[in-house]
């Protein structure tokens, strides 16, 4: 009997359903000589500090850093009946040996592979590799099983980057946090991640705009140019010279181009691609797309790859035709696909590239949710772009000379539509139009020699622009490609994080506050400017986890030692706390709370602040105070609000509503006044339509 392990209850009923297994008993799917049962997720976890020493419950600097030897793991909390159901069926006589059908990636292995250890299961397993949850795919895997042991490699990989996250996150964010007196979370993707938008909010803060100008010639239905000018009285010169003036075609080129069609979707391109479209953020791009391959309507999504293996070319083929007839894509012309440009094994690596299955036939698109609908079509569209023919156009650029300068007009001349004939009628299907770039119009016939009498000119002013706030599109591409000037040409893995994890380091920084969302813009905060400020460059570079990533690959595929990467990882652990060992005072301002100034003192007019019991001046040398419970206010029931200080601090008076007279024994209304004579306690007295009445403080 196997046991069939899945990462997720999802993923074994269709795994169960493609094998024929279609009885449930509790916790499993048993029949055909197997067992189908499933993860939650991450069922183990690193084991807090606190586990390895009670005394890490309170952060200190003299228990950094903190170097466990050897790692322990603990049941994820709430999870423990899930794993407790995987043991039970791995002890069970019956079951002979394993299947690890977790994801196909290196949290898919660590996942199995850590729950298989806490288990103490010895049994044999094997590994089921798929990219995509059709029952076909599914069958043809089980019939490809492979040993386990092959992905030893692979799991020490996932290991490796588990511990190193632990040991780094751990010791900088206590050591950070410690020195700081707050909780500052450190992460090796995420705080390099966080620099970056700091660094481009920063060059936006900083950029001084400068005005510039351009002299417009309008010349038989067309606009010519000149070049910037940056006075304006030259703008104006050039303009009178040539209002009027007779302006001369010196020289027409032609060119033609080619664009040629879009690669298929890694996972990357995806996200970037919907949040220019949908503005749907990363995660909910993986989400959408994870769902898709539950529903085995898409092939896995967390892939690097924007190909296809050669044994893919004859399903490939039957899914474009496929996906040629859901709408819009219908209504395209005919076009004969070219599917030897989706191929090519050597830029393919543990997944091919995203593409619809064989199910496209048999979906109902209108029953799907919105955002999964909207992520399937995108896909379908990149997949016919993809073997569609290239986008074919004439460029056109005339020069004219008038006024002693030239001038510049461009164009250009569709010749074949191509694969943009495709993503024209499906952006043309969208309720809301993303925002696109405007294509250069068509030219008239322009001759050398040519000339334009009367010339009409104009003169237009701009402001140069400051950098662009990183969207989640943008910050993506940066994010894959930091550190690549650094790194070896030949670099399998460059850049921050993997196309899997990037989606949860955005949404890390930002449930963190270290980042917002502004519309589509990711904004850092000012909590995340300081602790970039604060922290050191092996943290806030991409280069410490571009080269992390690539010795993990490297050990991935067993041509790395896994020992010498985490004896780098805990060397570093100890450099960074034996570096910073104290702050300066400057370094601690960054981190003091901000305080709201309730308003000026009027003994020496230096900003008031707000305490727990009382409002008090900033200046401790001088003993202005507003007490909250003070005797004035508490015998009339009533306490100094935030309202009534600045009143009294602004305008000497603040009218009260309500206040109770012991004497009457009822409620009255009146304006309190700030009598301050400069003693230990401030005086304060009323004032009413008719008469007033002097009362001392405390």
């Amino acid at each position: 009997m196997k046991l069939v392990i899945c990462e997720k209850p999802s993923v074994a009923k269709a795994v169960a359903s493609a094998l024929g297994v279609t009885s449930r008993a509790d916790g499993c799917f048993e029949g055909n000589g197997l067992i189908v049962s499933w993860c939650v997720g991450h069922l183990v976890s690193p084991m807090d500090a606190a586990g390895y020493d009670l005394g890490y419950k309170k952060w200190k600097y003299d228990d950094l850093p903190i170097l466990p030897e050897p790692f322990r793991y603990v049941l994820a909390k709430g999870k423990e009946d899930a794993f407790q159901n995987l043991k039970h069926l791995m002890e069970r006589e019956d079951v002979t040996e394993l299947v690890n059908a977790c994801d196909a990636g290196r949290e898919g292995e660590l996942i199995f592979r850590l729950v298989y250890e806490m288990a103490g299961c010895q049994k044999p397993f094997s590994r089921l590799w798929i990219s995509s949850m059709e029952d076909a795919a599914i069958r043809e895997g089980f019939q490809d099983l492979r040993p386990g042991a092959e992905y030893d490699p692979l799991y020490q990989s996932a290991l490796c980057r588990q511990k190193a996250d632990w040991l780094i996150g751990i010791n900088a964010t206590r050591l950070f946090s410690v020195l700081y007196h707050r909780t500052l979370n450190v992460g090796r993707v995420q705080t390099p991640t966080l620099a970056m938008l700091v660094d481009r909010d920063s060059k936006i803060t900083m950029f001084r705009k400068e005005k510039y100008h351009h002299v417009r010639l309008t010349l038989g239905g067309a606009e010519a140019v000149s070049e910037k000018i940056a006075a304006p009285e030259e703008a104006e010169a050039l303009r009178a010279a040539c209002a009027g003036a007779e302006a001369v075609c010196a020289s027409v080129t032609r060119e033609q181009k080619k664009e040629a069609p879009p690669r298929l979707y890694d996972l990357t391109t995806l996200q970037r691609e919907t949040n220019r479209i949908f503005g749907y953020t990363a995660k909910q791009t993986l989400d959408y797309a994870q769902s898709l391959y539950e529903k085995k309507l898409l092939t896995y999504p967390r892939t690097d790859s924007r190909f296809l293996t050669a044994d893919m070319a004859e399903t490939a083929s039957v899914v474009l035709h496929l996906a040629a007839k859901v709408p819009p894509f219908d209504g395209c012309g005919e076009f004969f696909p070219d599917v030897s440009l989706l191929v090519n094994d050597k830029k393919v690596s543990d997944h091919h590239a995203i593409i619809p299955t064989l199910e496209l036939e048999k979906v109902d698109l209108s029953e799907l949710p919105v955002g999964e609908r909207n992520i399937l079509l995108l896909v379908c569209r990149e997949l016919l772009c993809a073997v569609a023919e290239p986008y074919v156009y004439e460029a056109v650029t005339a020069t004219f000379t008038c006024g002693g300068q030239t001038f510049t007009a461009k164009g250009r001349r569709i010749l074949s539509e191509g694969w943009r004939e495709i993503d024209h009628i499906f952006r043309a299907s969208l309720k809301e139009q993303p925002e696109g770039e405007a294509e250069p119009a068509a030219l008239p016939d322009f001759t050398e020699g040519q000339l334009f009498d009367q010339v009409e000119a104009a003169v237009t002013e701009h402001f140069t622009a400051p950098p662009k706030a990183y969207t989640e599109d943008t910050l993506l591409a940066a994010m894959e490609t930091a550190g690549k000037e650094e790194m070896p040409e030949d670099a399998e893995r460059k850049g921050l994080g993997t196309p899997a994890t990037r989606a949860a380091i955005l949404e890390k920084l930002v449930a963190a506050g270290f980042v917002e969302r502004k519309g589509k813009s990711l904004i850092p905060t000012k909590a995340g400017i300081n602790l970039v400020t604060i922290l050191p460059d092996t943290l806030t570079s991409p280069m410490l986890t571009a080269e992390w990533e690539q010795k993990l690959t490297a050990i991935a595929r067993g041509e790395g030692d896994p020992a010498a990467f985490m004896a780098g990882i805990s060397d570093m652990a100890r450099e960074l706390v034996k570096t910073y060992s104290h702050i300066s005072e400057e370094g601690q301002k960054l981190f003091a709370p901000e305080r709201e100034t309730m308003g000026l003192c009027p003994r020496c007019g230096k900003p008031v602040y707000e305490g727990k019991k009382n409002f008090y001046c900033s200046d401790r040398s001088c003993r202005f105070v507003l007490w909250k419970d003070d005797r004035f206010w508490t015998s009339r029931k009533k306490e100094l609000t935030k309202k009534m200080a600045a009143d009294l601090l602004k305008k000497g008076r603040t009218s009260v509503k309500g206040m109770w007279s012991e004497k009457k024994g009822s409620t009255y209304d009146a304006v309190v006044v700030l009598d301050d004579t400069g003693g230990k306690y401030v005086r304060f007295k009323l004032e009413f339509p008719k008469r007033k009445e002097g009362v001392n403080g405390r």
